[in-house]
């Protein structure tokens, strides 16, 4: 306890400057505390404290992660159709002489059957084109269903937590959108 009488407050005589409602005074603030001056001429320093914190971050390591991959094999059967494309070819004789100044047949198509004109050039007399024979070209379309077994490769991560005590704990998947 302390040696100073006790006001009715609580507080000790000495722990605060008081005045006297007689007396006048002149309270001045400067940047180190407040100055209190009584018509005595005494004057008493009242300073006045400023706390600041300061914050600092530093890494602290609580465990570390091990991730590692697996690959996993999975039998898988696909199905898809394959298509097969047959091209028949039949000729047809025409023998048929093209008159003087007729243009040569063209390749033609004709319901879906694509028709290629065979020239030959006959001598006579005189010079004449004979058509002999188109060869006309059938195609066939077919399509057949097929299975066929392939092995597909996945890979997974496997991520573990390694505490600072050496514990591993493995940590489980998250799921992802994909």
């Amino acid at each position: 306890m302390s040696d100073n009488p006790k006001t009715p407050q609580g507080t000790t005589q000495a722990d605060e400057p008081r005045l006297s409602s007689a007396s006048s005074s002149n309270l001045t603030t400067s940047a180190g505390g407040t100055s209190l001056k009584a018509e005595s001429g005494a004057e008493t320093v009242i300073p006045v404290v400023e706390e600041t914190a300061h914050i600092e971050k530093r890494a602290v390591e609580t465990g570390r992660v091990r991730v590692s991959t697996h690959t996993d094999t999975v039998e898988q059967i696909l199905r898809e159709t394959l298509r097969d494309e047959a091209v028949g070819v039949t000729r047809v004789p025409v023998n048929r002489t093209l008159r003087e100044g007729e243009a040569a047949p063209q390749i033609r198509e004709e319901g879906g059957v694509t028709i290629i004109p065979v020239l030959e050039e006959v001598l006579v007399v005189e010079k004449r084109l004979v058509l002999r024979e188109e060869v006309h070209v059938h195609r066939t379309t077919s399509g057949e269903e097929v299975e066929v077994p392939v092995t597909l490769r996945r890979q997974r991560a496997v991520v573990e937590r390694v505490s600072p005590e050496g514990e591993i704990t493995e940590v489980p998947p998250q799921e992802t959108g994909s």
